[in-house]
């Protein structure tokens, strides 16, 4: 019973502490996010005229929706490529840092060092660093000229030419090769999801490892038996960031789409709808995806 108790009363002291932890957040989206989420609702139905005098919302029902549903068909065409680009991105951006989490946990010489020039271009590509790579005319005008006077074919290429012409499995094909062409914003990408996932190999005790050698367990079933099950409830979390962190990306098409109709068309009604139709679907794949992941993770005290 004292037992019981002490634990009730240290899974308390964790809530406290969690709570306390992301209190500044809170403390911010009620400041100032949740006036303009519902001032962006509510300006979803109407038909937002700006004037001199000051901005004026007539009420127009769900037109704004069915515009962008029946009406706007490149809203659903880029709406549909950026979800598939997001899922297919998210899957890639898991299993890469997952695996070079996997690798950096090892112990070997110079590792520290390793670590250190592996995370140094993911600080760097953060921020100022981030946006001077975006937007640098410098390094565009050099990568054009590099790709202008470069004539000889990669290996890849030559790979992906004799596959495609072999006529199997096509649209797979595609899609991987998309992935080993984009495997730069892949790995620029995974900062984050690869510190979560080590910090998670971390807390495994060695001597689960072990005591499964000893019982004749090979490294590949110590993989899906120990490491697996033990950091499940990370791999939650960081497909939730990842998806999260993928809709903020500057290169979503849907979010420029938006930005240009609410900046350029002035047109705030219809931008505040495409904005929630792109939230709504965005929350029910982290729902359901979530849901499906939930099922699989494994908790332990």
């Amino acid at each position: 019973m004292k037992k019981q108790k002490n634990l009730a009363g240290l899974q308390r002291r964790k809530a406290i502490s969690g709570y306390l932890f992301i209190l500044p957040f809170i403390i911010g989206f009620l400041a100032f996010m949740v006036k303009p989420l519902f001032q962006s609702l509510y300006m979803s139905f109407c038909d937002v005229q700006v004037s001199p005098e000051g901005i004026t919302n007539v009420f127009i029902g769900i037109d704004n929706f069915l515009r962008a549903f029946t009406v706007d068909t490149e809203f659903n065409r880029l709406l549909l490529e950026e979800i598939s680009r997001m899922c297919i991105n998210a899957l890639a951006i898991m299993v890469f840092s997952f695996f070079v989490a996997l690798i950096l946990n090892q112990k070997f010489k110079g590792r520290a060092l390793v670590r250190a020039i592996f995370f140094l271009p993911v600080i760097l590509s953060s921020g100022v660093i981030l946006g001077v790579e975006y937007d640098n005319a410098l390094l565009a005008s050099v990568q054009s000229m590099v790709e202008e006077t470069t004539n000889t074919a990669s290996v890849s290429d030559a790979i992906q030419e004799i596959l495609m012409t072999t006529g199997i499995g096509v649209s797979a094909f595609e899609i991987v090769f998309d992935i080993v062409d984009g495997i730069y914003d892949v790995a620029i990408a995974s900062g984050i999801q690869i510190i979560i996932f080590l910090s998670g190999l971390q807390t495994i005790s060695t001597n689960m490892y072990e005591a499964a050698a000893i019982e004749g367990c090979t490294a590949w079933e110590s993989l899906w038996k120990i490491t697996f099950p033990m950091i499940s409830s990370l791999f939650l979390v960081n497909w939730i960031y990842t998806i999260v962190d993928f809709c903020m990306r500057t290169d979503n098409e849907v979010i420029d789409k938006i930005s240009t109709q609410m900046i350029t068309h002035i047109n705030y009604g219809f931008a505040s709808a495409m904005s929630w139709i792109y939230f709504l679907i965005v929350i029910a794949i982290i729902g359901v995806s979530s849901f499906i992941i939930s099922k699989g993770v494994y908790y332990y005290d």
